[in-house]
């Protein structure tokens, strides 16, 4: 199968070393240099992976990504940002976003298509399945649709992905650590925050009765 990436960068060496490298591992390549372009050329080619960079003029990284999520057509869609170094603040913003992972500048060639090859097994890996139901929520993974008592509710990615994990077995303790590996998968680092920050967004959209914490722990389904 041949994949298709978008690259979005303002600098054009960037897009050019590393459109270069990946034309070379045979995927099909499209850039844009900020983020407005990003969700045009987005919707228009809807890639398969969004090489997204943080810091951008008109529109940055965080505010398209979480224009992207928001687009039903790219609900599949995997998004890593590129972010310098010390921009640890970035990471946390742009997986809160609805990223997927990130890849730090200045990027090594052998890094790169490593972090990309990684990301595309995951599409690699879906299965179909069916609707869950719960408590009058239903979940389409197929769809990435989500209704309550017949309303559609719109979620990010991550928060999509953190629900479907609890779906997947209903009474079950989920770890932080399962969660974790999970839904950002093994190679990403996050902090507590983030998972936390996510689950109180489920909470808010689906009500505060259906999510259980287990002190220190996880999380489940409340079946009361």
């Amino acid at each position: 199968m041949s994949y298709k990436i978008l690259l979005v960068d303002d600098e054009p060496d960037i897009l050019e070393i590393i459109g270069y490298n990946l034309k070379k591992e045979g995927y099909e390549i499209f850039t844009a240099e900020d983020g407005i372009i990003a969700i045009e050329q987005a919707k228009k080619h809807q890639p398969h992976l969004i090489i997204l960079d943080v810091m951008m003029p008109n529109m940055d990284g965080i505010e398209a990504c979480s224009e992207i999520r928001e687009i039903p057509e790219l609900s599949k869609t995997l998004i890593t940002f590129l972010t310098a170094r010390s921009e640890d603040y970035s990471q946390i913003a742009g997986l809160d976003a609805g990223a997927d992972d990130y890849i730090t500048k200045p990027v090594k060639p052998k890094i790169l298509l490593s972090k990309v090859k990684s990301l595309l097994r995951r599409l690699e890996g879906k299965k179909e399945v069916s609707i869950l139901s719960f408590k009058g929520i239903e979940l389409d993974s197929n769809k990435y649709k989500v209704l309550k008592d017949g309303v559609e509710l719109k979620f990010a990615r991550k928060e999509f992905e953190l629900l479907q994990l609890l779906f997947s077995e209903i009474g079950k303790v989920f770890t932080r650590d399962e969660i974790m590996n999970t839904v950002w998968g093994a190679d990403v680092f996050i902090g507590d925050r983030t998972i936390d920050v996510h689950i109180r967004k489920l909470r808010e959209k689906l009500g505060d009765d259906i999510i259980e914490t287990i002190k220190g722990v996880g999380y489940r389904l409340n079946e009361k």
